[in-house]
């Protein structure tokens, strides 16, 4: 399998946004890849995060979304403008069926635990990754009675 970086593009902080960065992993990937359907998953939910909770006034930045090989995982990270008040979680309570609000359980499930973020500074965004496995670890037990789990804390000014 091919290693190093696959794919790196910007997209504009937009929901249409979501539809290119998912083609973009295909044409990185490649049809026949074993992960294609994981990575394209991850891909659109981390960057429907990224449009939906930047703070309004950034709408207009970019989103980056860049795509490495190693031997052992494909790792995702998408950057955006970020948000001052809200830190990127998981919300243990909420049920999987739910509509909205599971992504980053779709991701945190994807990739055996193996993602989180990386704050650049206050009004300098924010960075998301996950590496997703080519042999999927066994669940680490039942995390349902966890509260929510913040990631990181927000810029104080």
């Amino acid at each position: 399998m091919k290693t190093g970086k696959l794919a790196e593009v910007f997209l504009d902080s937009a929901y249409e946004s979501v539809g290119r960065a998912r083609h973009e992993t295909r044409e990185a990937l490649g049809p026949d890849h074993v992960l294609l359907s994981d990575v394209v998953q991850v891909v659109s939910e981390l960057l429907a995060n990224a449009v939906e909770h930047a703070d309004p006034g950034l709408v207009d930045d970019l989103i980056g979304l860049t795509l490495t090989a190693t031997h052992d995982s494909v790792h995702v990270e998408v950057s955006d403008p970020g948000s001052a008040s809200r830190a990127p979680h998981i919300s243990w309570h909420r049920p999987f069926e739910a509509r909205r609000g599971r992504g980053l359980l779709i991701v945190d499930r994807l990739s055996g635990g193996r993602w989180g973020t990386r704050e650049h500074g206050c009004g300098l965004g924010r960075t998301v990754w996950c590496a997703i496995p080519y042999v999927r670890p066994e669940p680490a037990g039942d995390e349902s009675d966890e509260a929510e789990r913040p990631l990181s804390a927000a810029c104080r000014n």
